[in-house]
Order: C-alpha cells, then sequence, then structure tokens
C-alpha cells in the first residue's frame, strides 16, 4: 500500500532523514520505534506532506505522492493523527469529526462503526473537544481520520499521555482495522510492550537512518528493545 525509496530530508543543513526505503503492507502494523530526535515525526509529517521532501519517492497503492500536497494525499486516502492529537478544541466531538469528512460531499454521514469502535464519543457529539480528558481526545483523533475510510493510517504516538485502560483499548482498535485488511497502518511508538504487541513489521530508527528491521514477532529475539536505548 505503502512504497518508500531513498527518502531524504533536511532542515536548513542537517540532514533528518537519510535514505530511508520501505514499505508498508495492506493489513499490517508497520512499527518505527526510536529514541527522541531520531527523525520519526518527520517522516510521518514527510508521508503526509505536511514538509516536503529533499529526494526520493513515496508511492500510496503504486501512485506517486511525492510531491502531492497535504490535501491532495488525504483525498488519495491517507488519514492522519499527528502528535498531540490536535483536535479543534473549541468545536464539538461532532463537528470534529465532520472535519475527517471534509474530502467526501457534505450530505455525508459520520459512519456509525466510528462509534462502534469509540463509543465515548457518542455519548459526548455535543461537548467540546478540548472539555474531553486526554484519553477521550485521542480517541477522539483517531477517529476523525478514519472518518473518511483510509487506505492508509499514520499515527504518531498515540499513548503518548493516555490512561492505561485507553491504552489497551486503542491498542484493540488498531489490531480489528489491520486485521480487517482494508488498510495499512502506519504507527511510531516509544512505548516497547505496547509497539511489540502490534507490530506486524517493526523499523528501528537512529540518526535518520533504519538500523534494523524484522517482522514483529522476531523483536524480542532480535533485542529491539535493547536497540531503542542506544
Amino acid at each position: 500500500m505503502l512504497s518508500v525509496d531513498s527518502l531524504n530530508q533536511y532542515y536548513g543543513g542537517s540532514h533528518i532523514l537519510r535514505g530511508l526505503s520501505f514499505e508498508a503492507k495492506l493489513g499490517e502494523v508497520t512499527v518505527v520505534l526510536g529514541r527522541n530526535g531520531v527523525g520519526k515525526t518527520t517522516l510521518l509529517k514527510s508521508l503526509m506532506g505536511v514538509v516536503p521532501v529533499k529526494s526520493g519517492s513515496i508511492k500510496l497503492d503504486g501512485s506517486d505522492i511525492t510531491r502531492a500536497t497535504s490535501y491532495e494525499r488525504a483525498r488519495r486516502g491517507i488519514g492522519y493523527v499527528p502528535q498531540g492529537r490536535e483536535i479543534f478544541g473549541r468545536l464539538t466531538v461532532e463537528d470534529n469529526l465532520r472535519m475527517g469528512l471534509a474530502t467526501k460531499p457534505g450530505h455525508t454521514p459520520i459512519p456509525a462503526e466510528l462509534f462502534e469502535l469509540f463509543p465515548v464519543l457518542k455519548q459526548m457529539l455535543g461537548r467540546r473537544g478540548g472539555d474531553l480528558s486526554g484519553g477521550q481526545q485521542q480517541q477522539l483523533a483517531i477517529a476523525r481520520a478514519l472518518a473518511a475510510g483510509p487506505k492508509l493510517l499514520i499515527l504518531d504516538e498515540p499513548t503518548e499521555g493516555i490512561q492505561p485502560s485507553i491504552i489497551k483499548d486503542i491498542g484493540r482498535v488498531i489490531r480489528w482495522l489491520a486485521d480487517r485488511r482494508t488498510m495499512a497502518i502506519v504507527l511510531v511508538e516509544q512505548y516497547y510492550d505496547f509497539a511489540a504487541e502490534l507490530a506486524d513489521q517493526y523499523l528501528v530508527m537512529e540518526r535518520g537512518e533504519i538500523i534494523a528491521r524484522g517482522r514483529g514477532s522476531e523483536m524480542e529475539a532480535n533485542g529491539v528493545r535493547a536497540l531503542m536505548s542506544i
């Protein structure tokens, strides 16, 4: 579903992403691991078109999107859950969800499936997003990204600052979405146990490069936990 080839990104004179190449397959969770500052969030912003890439290519479902704008990528089927959630705090839960339908015709209803995945949102449709707890806001951010039915779902540290019970709920939803085989999922995460539980494929980054990769079932045997502390 997603193919990244020789991706390079600079901030000023700093070489942030260094020749990254990988694929994310339909029905799989690709987990990107690494310490703070190794380029994980920059990678996701590059995939979404928030920052332009210097060189390399990004393909979605066989089509080159390397130079496409963020809104074009959203139309083509990328859903993005940024670090820190970035919901609209003054808008209601319902309006936040409708923002996820911005690429669809105006009469498109909010998918009922979202309330099956996150029942708390149905109870809070009229409440402002800023009044929700951190965990509820994260659920809202994921639901907003899912509203348009993406082919690729990108999540940047969805467990950050979230209580354990909601982390379990989010993990359950991510696994269910992958197993349904209608999308590929790229998940950036620092919480090793959460990542290991979900990963079909893992990538470990250090200084803008992928230094290790493999199947999720091999993470423990391959010493990935130790690599994250290098």
